[in-house]
């Protein structure tokens, strides 16, 4: 069964079930001690690319927003069974030419990560492709608020929600996180580890 750990801010380390290693957005928290298999990075902001925190190898894989949008086209990437499908993320504080979220399938689970975004139009598609978990920004500040967030998550329907990137400069703020008031809201936190 595929692993998520929640590293706090918008960090995430997800494992196959095979125990390949994919870490998204690293910057924040513990867990940065599994060499990488594959690492995602929303956009260039300094606390989505820290990639010197993450073990690498001659074989790690990385894509940048750079790699998984090109000249207004989204890519799609696909490896060790893991799909990995690049989408629009953007608000007043993140340029939709240089951001991106991304749906990943991993051992048959869809999990959206949604990057630095405010709500987009776009999102109306992700709620006919039976989203397993969604991870949606909720500071309010650089993001979208958590009354935001959970409109967002009325749109998209994912079985579960993972609110994320809480607080400007903490890994956490769990009195943003009760803001949000999406009826399948997890309350996941730093160090935390969900079964997908």
């Amino acid at each position: 069964m595929a692993k998520l750990l929640y590293q706090g801010h918008a960090s995430l380390r997800l494992q196959t079930n095979e125990g390949k290693i994919i870490y998204i957005d690293p910057y924040a928290g513990e867990g940065y001690d599994i060499p990488a298999d594959l690492v995602l990075i929303t956009h260039e902001h300094f606390d989505h690319n820290a990639i010197d925190k993450v073990p690498l190898t001659d074989r790690t894989i990385i894509i940048r927003s750079k790699n998984a949008l090109i000249d207004g086209v989204y890519y799609d990437f696909s490896y060790f069974g893991v799909h990995i499908k690049a989408v629009p993320a953007a608000n007043k504080n993140h340029d939709i030419r240089e951001c991106v979220g991304y749906l990943i399938t991993i051992d048959n689970k869809k999990v959206y990560v949604a990057g630095d975004t405010g709500p987009l139009p776009f999102m109306e598609e992700l709620g006919k492709m039976d989203i397993d978990y969604a991870l949606l920004p909720i500071d309010g500040v650089y993001t979208m608020s958590p009354e935001e967030a959970t409109k967002v998550a009325n749109i998209i329907k994912p079985k579960h929600l993972i609110p994320y990137h809480m607080h400007v400069g903490m890994l956490f703020d769990i009195n943003m996180d009760k803001r949000v008031t999406y009826e399948n809201t997890m309350l996941v936190m730093p160090g935390n580890v969900v079964e997908l």
